[in-house]
């Protein structure tokens, strides 16, 4: 059975943990950062959780090989 490509957008975005618990990272924290708080960039560097398991599929979908199953 042939590999399937992973989407590199979605795997750039999300992580996965060692418990193997979906991580995203924050929109916002590419540009025009430089008229924003120090405590606002520094949030932008927090990943969240992903709740909804409807993108907790799509993400599966997309990025297979990315961390557990």
């Amino acid at each position: 059975m042939p590999k399937i490509k992973t989407h590199k957008a979605t795997a750039k975005r999300f992580r996965y943990t060692s418990r193997g618990r979906l991580f995203r990272t924050k929109i916002g924290k590419s540009h025009l950062r430089r008229r924003k708080p120090r405590r606002v960039k520094a949030m932008f560097d927090q990943m969240i959780p992903v709740e909804s398991a409807g993108v907790k599929r799509r993400v599966k979908r997309l990025a297979p090989y990315l961390g557990r199953d």
